[in-house]
C-alpha cells in the first residue's frame, strides 16, 4: 500500500477519505496508443470516480509541435485548467484507466508548472473499481479558479540538451521502454523510427517499478532497483520513453524515494529515433 503523500502518490483510501474536500480536484488522466482503438474521453464520460474532471494530453498541449503531446504553452495551461476550474489552494489527485501510466505524466506537468499540490492514485481506476468504490457519469459543477503558474524549465529538456549529455555524460539518461524496444530487438508501434536507444543510457523498463496490480512499488524496493540498473545517484536523471509520457513513471518513482533533480526529455524516442542525424545504439547499455 502506498505511503500517502499528497505531492507524489496518494492510495485509493486516502482519496475515499477526502473525496468531498472542498478543495480537491479528482483529474482523469487517462490516454490510450493510439493502435489500442480505445476513446479515453468517452471512457471517462461513461464512467469516472465522482467529481472527476478529465485532462486530456493531447489537447493540453502544444499543438505547434509536430510530435504528440508536448508540454503546451503556460498561457493554454492556466487557460485549460481555469476551465476546468483547477486553480490555486487546490490539492489534486490524478488517476488513470489503466493503474498507473499516463497519470505520472500529468503529475509531471503539473510540476513543472510549479504546482506541487498534486499526487498520482496509486493503482488508478483498476484498483478503485476493484474495491467496489462509487462511480458516475455525471460531469462536474465548474467554478473558475485562478491558477498561478512558475515553469520550473530545469524539469524539461529538448532534444540538445539530451544529445549533449549523451555526449558528456554529466546526467544519467534512464529509459522507460521495455528491453527489447531498448535494445532494438522489438519494433517500435510508431512507424519511421529507427530501432535502439539513446548512447550513454541506462534501461528501466517502467513496467519494473509496478506490482501486479499497478500500484507503484514501496521506496525500498524502488532504490534497489534504480541501483541495480548501475544508476549513478550523483547526477541529476534525464528520463526518456517513447513519447515522454512512461518516463514521467520513472520521475515519479525517483521523486518517491527523495531524487528530486530529474528532468523528463519530452520528445523521447519519437524524435530522437525518427532523425537522422541522432546517433543510435543497439543492444545492451
Amino acid at each position: 500500500m502506498a505511503q500517502d503523500d499528497p505531492k507524489t502518490l496518494v492510495s485509493t483510501n486516502w482519496l475515499a477519505e477526502h473525496l468531498k474536500d472542498p478543495d480537491l480536484r479528482v483529474l482523469d488522466g487517462t490516454w490510450h496508443m493510439p493502435s489500442t482503438g480505445r476513446d479515453a474521453a468517452a471512457e471517462y464520460a461513461s464512467a469516472h470516480i465522482p467529481g472527476a474532471r478529465f485532462f486530456d494530453i493531447d489537447d493540453i498541449s502544444d499543438q505547434r509541435s509536430e510530435l504528440p503531446h508536448m508540454v503546451p504553452p503556460v498561457e493554454k495551461f492556466m487557460s485549460r485548467l481555469r476551465a476546468m476550474g483547477v486553480g490555486d489552494g487546490h490539492q489534486v489527485v490524478v488517476y488513470d484507466a489503466i493503474g498507473l501510466m499516463s497519470a505520472a505524466r500529468v503529475w509531471w506537468l503539473f510540476r513543472l508548472m510549479g504546482q506541487e499540490n498534486i499526487a498520482v492514485l496509486d493503482g488508478g481506476l483498476p484498483k478503485w473499481l476493484a474495491e467496489g468504490r462509487g462511480i458516475e457519469d455525471l460531469p462536474p459543477i465548474i467554478r473558475d479558479r485562478h491558477m498561478t503558474v512558475r515553469r520550473q524549465n530545469h524539469m524539461v529538456k529538448d532534444v540538445t540538451q539530451v544529445s549533449a549529455a549523451s555526449k558528456l555524460g554529466d546526467y544519467e539518461i534512464l529509459d522507460a521502454r521495455s528491453a527489447g524496444r531498448f535494445k532494438g530487438t522489438a519494433p517500435e508501434p510508431r512507424e519511421g523510427l529507427r530501432p535502439g536507444h539513446i548512447p550513454g543510457s541506462k534501461n528501466l523498463p517502467y513496467t519494473d517499478l509496478l506490482n501486479k496490480d499497478a500500484t507503484m512499488k514501496d521506496p525500498d524496493t524502488l532504490r534497489n532497483i534504480f541501483a541495480a540498473t548501475g544508476l549513478d545517484m550523483a547526477k541529476p536523471v534525464i528520463t526518456t520513453c517513447g513519447s515522454g509520457v512512461t518516463a514521467a513513471i520513472l520521475s515519479l518513482a525517483l521523486e518517491r524515494i527523495g531524487k528530486t533533480d530529474h528532468a523528463v526529455y519530452d520528445g523521447s524516442w519519437t524524435e530522437w529515433g525518427a532523425s537522422p542525424t541522432m546517433p543510435v545504439a543497439t543492444g545492451e547499455a
